[in-house]
């Protein structure tokens, strides 16, 4: 074999590496039917994202995403919620009738999944309460490798736009719930805790989840 097709092969079996390792696909996240029919009441706040015309557009992630947080613990900083379990945040029922949400006491709250183990995190889909349309304060996502966030804490979302929940000041959009939820950016971090904010919303001082899931692959 020649000097100049061994360097040939080279060259192309590491662009193919490269390619597969950044393969793309379609994430894909069964969505509840919607609860809410009709014209929702207008919602007026200064950080709130436009309406969606037309399709919402696929959300791609790595190759070889997998949901990981199906059943996985929940804790809370409500131990004692108002209505419902924590563990139906990560039961897979995510229609928002009676029965199928948690409620949490007003004020910030916040819920946190175990993965079990550190994995790289491609997106994470919440459904706070989609039987009406509402928006929700101080919607922060953050991830971390130990259970007490006191180190290596990362943000991927963050629409507090005026520090109300004293977790800094936030440059993402509000929204308004949909059975479709929210897709948040994972960036590919590498956590094994995922832990989620509110603070009320438009409709009452409460905070609610119906799911929340977390999609990735396991860290090498």
């Amino acid at each position: 074999m020649t000097t100049r097709l061994l360097s040939l092969l080279v060259v192309a079996g590491a662009t193919i590496t490269g390619a597969c390792a950044q393969d793309k696909v379609p994430l894909k996240v069964d969505f509840p039917r919607p609860l809410f029919a009709g014209t929702p009441r207008p919602i007026q706040l200064p950080n709130l994202e436009p309406a969606l015309v037309g399709k919402r557009p696929d959300f791609m992630v790595p190759a070889g995403t997998a949901l990981l947080s199906k059943g996985k613990p929940v804790t809370s900083s409500d131990t004692l919620p108002v209505i419902g379990e924590l563990s139906f945040i990560t039961d897979g029922d995510k229609t928002g009738i009676d029965g199928a949400y948690v409620e949490l006491g007003p004020n910030p709250q916040w819920v946190q999944i175990d993965l079990g183990a550190p994995a790289k995190i491609a997106a994470i889909v919440v459904w706070h309460f989609h039987s009406q349309a509402r928006v929700y304060h101080d919607v922060i996502v953050q991830v971390s490798d130990r259970a007490d966030f006191k180190q290596n804490v990362r943000t991927l979302y963050n629409n507090d736009d005026n520090n109300s929940a004293g977790l800094g000041k936030g440059a993402d959009l509000a929204y308004v719930e949909t059975n479709h939820g929210r897709i948040i950016d994972g960036k590919g971090a590498t956590a094994r805790y995922v832990r989620l904010y509110s603070n009320g919303s438009t409709s009452d001082e409460l905070n609610h989840y119906c799911e929340v899931e977390v999609f990735g692959q396991p860290a090498k």
